[in-house]
């Protein structure tokens, strides 16, 4: 590729990163990264009355936790900033009087109340009410009115908004890099505002002038934007611009299919939807996030990718790394993509089990202490490689595993009816004799001392084995049990023998 690549991820500091959001910033930084370009983050805070403190924060370390910061963005200045555009609000007005100066755009003074007059009336009408070619000439604008009763106008100081003139009887030729040739005709199309007499332009013009200066070659954005696309090319055209080239991701669907992922959809189906825990600072409501509930970044990451692209091979499982290498815009779906619950925890699953057991035991430590566990790092890495291929979650190593750690002292009451009988106690003091006398306490010696011992007495081995394993774990569950007293060691392994049978006998 020629040109430099530049892409943007530009959300609004309104509240947390949707994971929508998150995907949409994953496929710029693959874009980006396959390319040897540059990935650019820009807070669009134009908005001041839905501004929301820590929101900004949360978008940056959210990027970092998912393992795609940003090249280029609010504290890494690459000569394209400021990168807030609420910093950048003085540049706007420079544009938007082009626009005026060229013809292409318009002061319209028309009051809200006189334009709700005219949409109830079409309403009552059948009709919707459109501020374009049709009616343009018979409203309250600089198209109708003088140059000198506009400027009066305007140093009277009547509220005014900068409207965009769209282009009549045009058949407008788009394209997208994910949804091919788009046609529009542009008499459909209204007057957006682009610029409003307090000073504030609105998204679209803010967005199409900072691409231009900041050089973005590519956007890559949501399907929501798409019925933007028309007055962004329209603009690039007004300005005499190269426009970047247009990519329309699809949406991320509910779990049933029908509608936009929603905060309510995790909510009432037990799965986040942002990448971090939020806490609202205006409600103090708490919402989940797939840090704190437990996933790695790169499942979650990994999970994302697949949602609206797919790499046309049957490999599911991808780094960081090698997303980047396959991943190619012209394999981005159009259609939108159903988030599955149940495949994300697949995911997060594959990663247990490819992650190195020893960074799994980190964490695992992590977990212990905070239940006030003291352990070593090999025996935690251990017990990771023993139980692992069981558990979704490092959680769940304490669910499976706790008994490593701590010993029982209650006994599961249906394995314990099924286990032990009137003999077992006796049968479980021999079987402590038998190990007390295995000088080199290895699995395979215990294993050996204790299979020939149920042998030569004739005993059924689940006899033997279910309440041995009981004794040591509390319930029915866990590895082989041989390798469980391996691992407690010998002098823990007795001591719980003769606990069960004190308790059990």
């Amino acid at each position: 590729m020629s040109q430099n690549v530049r892409v943007r991820f530009a959300p609004s500091p309104t509240g947390p990163l949707h994971i929508g959001g998150v995907r949409t910033a994953l496929f710029n930084y693959l874009y980006a990264k396959k390319h040897g370009g540059t990935f650019v983050l820009r807070i669009e805070d134009t908005d001041q009355k839905r501004y929301v403190p820590g929101a900004e924060d949360y978008i940056a370390e959210s990027l970092e936790w998912c393992g795609i910061p940003y090249d280029e963005g609010p504290g890494k200045d690459g000569g394209f900033g400021p990168y807030r555009q609420s910093e950048r609000k003085e540049k706007y007005y420079a544009f938007a009087k082009a626009l005026l100066d060229s013809g292409h755009a318009y002061y319209a003074f028309d009051t809200a109340e006189k334009l709700d007059f005219h949409r109830k009336d079409h309403e009552a009408k059948g009709k919707t009410f459109i501020y374009n070619w049709h009616n343009r000439l018979k409203l309250d604008n600089s198209l109708v009115l003088s140059a000198e009763e506009t400027q009066k106008r305007l140093d009277a100081g009547d509220d005014y908004v900068v409207r965009f003139k769209m282009p009549q009887d045009e058949k407008l030729h788009l394209k997208d890099e994910i949804r091919g040739d788009i046609y529009i005709d542009t008499n459909i199309l209204d007057d957006k505002v682009l610029f409003k007499s307090d000073g504030m332009p609105t998204y679209h013009l803010a967005n199409i002038v900072d691409d231009h200066l900041m050089k973005i070659t590519h956007v890559i954005r949501g399907e929501e934007w798409l019925p933007s696309l028309a007055l962004h090319e329209l603009l690039y055209r007004a300005f005499n611009w190269e426009a970047p080239k247009f990519a329309h991701l699809p949406l991320i669907l509910k779990p049933v299919g029908k509608g936009k992922l929603s905060k309510r959809d995790g909510d009432k189906m037990g799965f986040p939807v942002f990448p971090l825990q939020w806490n609202d600072p205006k409600t103090n409501e708490v919402s989940a996030g797939y840090r704190e509930d437990g996933y790695f970044a790169e499942a979650v990451v990994n999970m994302l990718a697949f949602l609206g692209w797919n790499p046309g091979t049957e490999q599911e499982i991808f780094s960081l790394e090698e997303l980047t290498e396959a991943f190619e815009l012209s394999r981005v779906n159009k259609g939108g993509a159903k988030f599955d619950p149940e495949k994300t925890k697949w995911f997060q699953q594959q990663y247990m089990q490819h992650t190195d057991d020893a960074i799994i035991a980190d964490d695992f430590i992590a977990l212990l202490t905070e239940k006030d566990v003291d352990t070593t790092t090999e025996l935690a890495t251990t017990v990771v490689k023993m139980i692992k291929e069981r558990a979704v979650f490092v959680e769940d190593l304490w669910t499976l595993g706790s008994f490593f750690f701590v010993a029982p002292v209650t006994f599961d009451e249906k394995a314990s009816k099924k286990a032990w009988k009137e003999d077992t106690a006796r049968i479980m003091e021999e079987v402590t004799i038998i190990l007390k006398n295995v000088s080199n306490f290895t699995t395979i010696n215990i294993q050996t001392a204790v299979k020939e011992w149920i042998v030569a007495q004739e005993l059924s081995f689940g006899k033997v084995m279910q309440p041995f394993r009981l004794s040591l774990v509390g319930a029915m569950q866990g590895p082989d049990v041989f390798e469980i007293a391996t691992t407690i060691g010998k002098e823990e392994t007795l001591k719980r023998l003769e606990y069960a049978i004190a308790t059990l006998g």
